[in-house]
C-alpha cells in the first residue's frame, strides 16, 4: 500500500537557517524506501500556534495518510509539539507512543523524556518523534509495520480486516491444535 506522508521538521535554529536540518532528510530517506511518497515537507519553529495551524491545515486538507512530525517533544521550555499535537487530534493512538518509547528505552534511559504522541485528526495520522536523526529513525522503524494497515483502517478499506481474519483463523487453529 503505498501512504502519502508529510514531515514537518519543528527546530527554531533550523526554521532561522542557523543549522542545517538533517532530521526531515533522514526520514524522507526511510518513508521512500518504503515506496511510500513525501509529499510535503516543511521546517517550523518550536511556536505552539505555527504547529497547530499547520498540523491542522495539512490534516484538513486530506492530501496526506501520515503527518511525521521530528522535534519539540523533550523537556526545554520551548518543546511543545505534543502540546500543539494534542490540541489538533481528535483521537489520541497511544499504542504507537507507547511502543516506540519502550522500544527506544533498549537503547537509551533517555527515552523517558521523550513526550510525543500520536492520534488522528480526521483521517490523517500524526506521530511525534524526536529530534534526533537517529531517534528519530529509531522510533520510525518501531512503527512503520502498522502503518499500512492503520491507513487502511482510516481509508475505511473494505480489504482493512483481510489480514485481522487470517491472523484470528490461524490463531484459533494453533488453539485447536494445542488441545
Amino acid at each position: 500500500m503505498a501512504l502519502r506522508v508529510a514531515i514537518l521538521t519543528v527546530s527554531d535554529r533550523s526554521a532561522r537557517g542557523e543549522r542545517p536540518d538533517t532530521s526531515g532528510p533522514a526520514l524522507k530517506a526511510k518513508v521512500e524506501a518504503q515506496g511510500w511518497s513525501v509529499l510535503q515537507e516543511d521546517i517550523v519553529p518550536d511556536d505552539l500556534l505555527v504547529l497547530r495551524d499547520t498540523l491542522s491545515q495539512w490534516a484538513d486538507g486530506r492530501c496526506f495518510d501520515v503527518i511525521l512530525t521530528t522535534g519539540g517533544t523533550g523537556f526545554a521550555p520551548r518543546d511543545v509539539t505534543p502540546e500543539a499535537t494534542q490540541t489538533v487530534i481528535h483521537r489520541a493512538a497511544p499504542g504507537l507512543t507507547e511502543a516506540m518509547r519502550a522500544e527506544s528505552l533498549k537503547i537509551t534511559p533517555h527515552a523517558m523524556l521523550s513526550r510525543g504522541v500520536s492520534g488522528i485528526r480526521d483521517r490523517t495520522l500524526i506521530i511525534n518523534l524526536p529530534g534526533s536523526p537517529k531517534a528519530a529513525l529509531e522510533n520510525l522503524e518501531v512503527v512503520i509495520p502498522v502503518l499500512p494497515h492503520a491507513v487502511q483502517l482510516l481509508r475505511e478499506d473494505a480489504d482493512a480486516e483481510t489480514g485481522h481474519q487470517f491472523a484470528q483463523q490461524r490463531k484459533n487453529t494453533e488453539f485447536t491444535d494445542t488441545q
